[in-house]
């Protein structure tokens, strides 16, 4: 797969419809106060870079990182659209936003995912790159629709047995 990963406008049309789709996965499987996903709005806050992921032009996935601090970035808004899933975007856009984390003097990168089994692909695929559950971090709660992952960004990022390798 051919894909071009580079920053985009959140509020570029393309870009809102697929962060509309994302946002409405997450109103479908989660209550509506546990709905963590960012709308296109809240990703031009200074501290957010926004990624897309591009076949031929066409927009196939997006994925953010949001600065916590000196050391610490968060991953958000990663969503492949339905029609390319199972085409590696997810796992192309995850190699990005950890390389990008790296480069930017990142030790550890965490998120948030629904704890549903919808979203299980998601869990599956940052647990292939490391990420581990956690306690939550940040504004997150302990409760039963939510689960952290954290990963600590080390020498090695990407060994070849994670399969996000170069």
């Amino acid at each position: 797969m051919d894909l071009v990963i580079a920053v985009e406008d959140p509020l570029a049309a393309d870009v809102g419809a697929v962060l509309d789709r994302h946002l409405a996965f997450a109103h479908e499987h989660t209550p509506p106060t546990h709905v963590h996903a960012l709308p296109g709005e809240r990703l031009q806050d200074p501290a957010v870079t926004l990624f897309g992921a591009r076949q031929a032009g066409v927009l196939l996935g997006v994925g953010a990182i949001r600065r916590l601090d000196a050391e610490h970035a968060e991953l958000k808004s990663m969503h492949t659209v339905e029609e390319a899933r199972g085409q590696g975007v997810g796992r192309a856009m995850l190699r990005h936003l950890l390389q990008v984390a790296a480069a930017s003097g990142c030790k550890q990168v965490s998120l948030e995912t629904g704890a549903m089994a919808e979203f299980e692909p998601a869990r599956t695929l940052y647990r292939s790159a490391g990420f581990q559950q956690c306690e939550p971090f940040g504004e997150y709660t302990v409760n039963p629709f939510s689960v952290c992952m954290t990963l600590a960004l080390g020498d090695q990022l990407f060994p070849a047995s994670t399969g996000l390798g170069m």
